[in-house]
């Protein structure tokens, strides 16, 4: 059965629009995945681990026919041939995708995976590119929209708003 799943890109490393256009790219190519939104690209500071350079956000809209651990396991994929390597949490990284919301899943937490993703309702960098896709998506009882006008967007700007712009990458 095919699926909605929202998910999550950023990176601070080398070129972050570029590796995320390549990860987007690389989810399309798949025969099990395909992207059918892309929000615009926001540069934001950086949460958690504040001395480092600003990100680059994104949000995707994908169909899938992978369950939501698997669909993870093919982003980590993409990750790993990307080269980016974990080194500390909340750290900089070349590219970073996150399973965000899963269709018909309303919560999941095993090992691997927490659906909703943690924190997402406190996060500005994920909620507003989301509001851009998303806007009527429901999460913890309120839509994205909702979320994204009561998160704090400080420093927050929009790096690209150009339609496609993954697919030029």
């Amino acid at each position: 059965m095919t699926r909605k799943a929202w998910l999550g890109l950023g990176g601070n490393l080398g070129d972050p629009v570029a590796a995320m256009g390549q990860a987007l790219h690389a989810l399309d190519s798949r025969s099990d995945t395909s992207v059918v939104a892309v929000s615009s690209v926001y540069n934001t500071p950086p949460w958690g681990k504040v001395d480092q350079p600003s990100f680059f956000n994104a949000c995707a809209e994908v169909t899938t026919i992978l369950e939501p651990e698997a669909l993870l396991a093919a982003c980590l994929d993409i990750e790993l041939e990307m080269k980016r390597e974990r080194l500390e949490r909340w750290g900089p990284r070349i590219i970073d995708i996150d399973v965000l919301v899963y269709e018909g899943v309303d919560r999941l937490d095993s090992p691997t995976l927490i659906l909703p993703h943690p924190r997402i309702t406190e996060r500005a960098f994920v909620l507003i590119p989301l509001a851009d896709i998303a806007p009527e998506l429901v999460i913890e009882g309120k839509s994205v929209s909702r979320w994204a006008k009561l998160a704090d967007s400080t420093g927050m700007t929009k790096a690209r708003d150009d339609a496609g712009w993954w697919r030029a990458q």
